[in-house]
């Protein structure tokens, strides 16, 4: 199942001095977190706060990471993060993302995910979660 556009939220990141290197230009490394912080966001604004769906007893663990860098985000710089949902099926799940400052697309990335038990085993998500990432609640 793949879901509409519409699934997507906005984060603001301001790269802070502890995220770069002596340059000022922010570290690879960081770009992930910023990746992590805009989709506990977009889960947020879905109602699925990821405390919740891990006190319902599953995880989304990262089973996939891909960043490609197209431009440096610099020391003080406002960033804005697009995250999408962009797939959805019963157990794994993937999220898109672009890094932006102002009309600069300065990188986008991939994760991708898998729902599992606090056993950590490989366990199909709710029929109410998956509607929510689908974008058809109720269904």
């Amino acid at each position: 199942m793949s879901p509409p556009p519409a699934l997507s939220a906005p984060t603001v990141i301001r790269v802070r001095y502890a995220e770069t290197d002596a340059m000022g230009v922010a570290h690879h490394a960081t770009y992930p977190v910023w990746f992590e912080v805009a989709r506990t966001d977009l889960m947020n604004a879905l109602g699925l706060p990821y405390r919740e769906v891990e006190a319902r007893g599953y995880y989304l663990m990262l089973s996939g990471l891909n960043v490609e860098y197209r431009r440096a985000a610099r020391y003080d710089d406002t960033l804005h993060v697009l995250t999408r949902v962009s797939s959805v099926r019963s157990r794994t799940l993937s999220f898109t993302y672009e890094v932006r400052r102002g009309p600069d697309l300065l990188a986008t990335g991939e994760t991708r995910h898998i729902a599992t038990d606090h056993a950590y085993r490989p366990a199909r998500l709710p029929d109410d979660v998956l509607a929510s990432l689908s974008g058809t609640p109720g269904a």
